[in-house]
């Protein structure tokens, strides 16, 4: 069975469903894997370098040659050079995690790509419409990882009422009944992070995903703690601690974390201050949070990636506590589009009559 709406004729993908670009979870396994399914699969790239970067769009092409997208950070020292990449290699699509300008909406629609941005309010949903953006995803309050406090049921029909453009909703989806409630609201297809993270084709090593399967609902906690931002997280000792201590017990590990970072990514000194400067302008951070903010890939990147929850952090949904299993994307995606065809056919059949 199939849903067809607006977002896959924009975007070319055969099921409206998207895979968000999870730092250190959406590489080119999941990515090919989630366009495979006839999903929309998005590359994380905050987490790569652009040599980095560039290895991974290879990758996914040679896994894949269904359209997937790439997503960027805005303020980032060299988010040019990653746009001129996205442009040289056919990128289908180009989504942000934070509201990108104006400038670069354009150049990337001159170049074909459909640039998709992640917003959690209307009035930015408003503004990225009006610069161009050919959808925007908006995440409520339930998501994982950076969120806000709308819940979905709330802000997905603001936005819908409010632009013209397709609209994707994230924040607390997992089943197909979700995607059809998400369609009955006008939204023209479901985003979706801790149920992807949650697949056989995630890179999230097996014992961590057992951790995320015996979480329930309640387990998560909304914190600003770690750097600054409201962060949905699975609760660990590293969050209740941060819960427990004060920013400035916690800069000195932050700095060595960051420095690592720095590293790891191939970024030159003038480049790290580059994008913090940027960071900070954007989310008005005090520069103590500031390098809190640095700290925080490192700290994910040791739960997800090196596999020991209780050194980091685990970005998650509040759905977590509604899966219980480890599906392929290509099941997940089938389960959703039949199960949101069932029920909408349901209720089609549903009898109204004069009270």
């Amino acid at each position: 069975m199939s849903l067809r709406t607006p977002l896959c004729d924009l975007v070319g993908v055969r099921h409206p469903v998207v895979q968000t670009g999870m730092g250190w979870v959406a590489g080119p396994r999941l990515v090919s894997a989630t366009a495979n399914g006839g999903g929309l699969g998005i590359l994380a790239s905050a987490t790569m370098g652009i040599e980095q970067l560039t290895d991974a769009i290879h990758e996914v092409k040679e896994r894949t040659d269904e359209p997937f997208g790439v997503n960027l950070r805005a303020d980032a020292e060299d988010a040019e050079q990653r746009v001129d990449l996205l442009i040289r290699e056919g990128v289908r699509v180009a989504s942000f995690a934070l509201a990108p300008n104006q400038r670069l909406i354009g150049k990337l629609k001159d170049a074909g790509i459909v640039v998709i941005p992640s917003v959690g309010a209307r009035r930015h949903a408003e503004k990225v419409a009006a610069w161009g953006a050919d959808a925007v995803l908006v995440q409520g309050g339930e998501g994982g990882g950076h969120t806000g406090p709308v819940a979905t049921t709330l802000l997905v029909p603001q936005v819908v009422d409010a632009v013209d453009i397709p609209v994707i909703a994230a924040g607390g989806f997992f089943d197909g009944r979700g995607l059809a409630a998400a369609l009955c609201y006008g939204a023209a297809g479901v985003a979706m992070g801790t149920r992807f993270l949650m697949t056989r084709d995630s890179a999230v090593p097996d014992e961590v995903k057992q951790r995320y399967l015996a979480s329930a609902c309640t387990d998560t906690l909304v914190t600003s703690r770690v750097d600054g931002l409201p962060h949905r997280m699975i609760r660990t000792d590293v969050s209740d601690s941060a819960e427990r201590s004060g920013s400035l017990r916690r800069l000195p590990g932050a700095i060595r974390q960051a420095v690592g970072f720095k590293r790891m990514m191939g970024l030159s000194w003038r480049g790290l201050v580059t994008d913090g400067l940027a960071m900070r302008k954007a989310q008005q951070l005090p520069w103590h949070r500031l390098l809190l903010a640095a700290n925080t890939p490192m700290l994910i990147k040791a739960a997800l990636v090196d596999g020991d929850p209780e050194a980091g952090i685990l970005p998650s949904g509040q759905v977590v506590g509604m899966i219980d299993d480890l599906p392929s994307c290509a099941e997940l995606i089938d389960g959703l589009v039949t199960e949101a065809a069932s029920v909408l056919q349901t209720n089609a059949t549903t009898q109204v009559t004069d009270a």
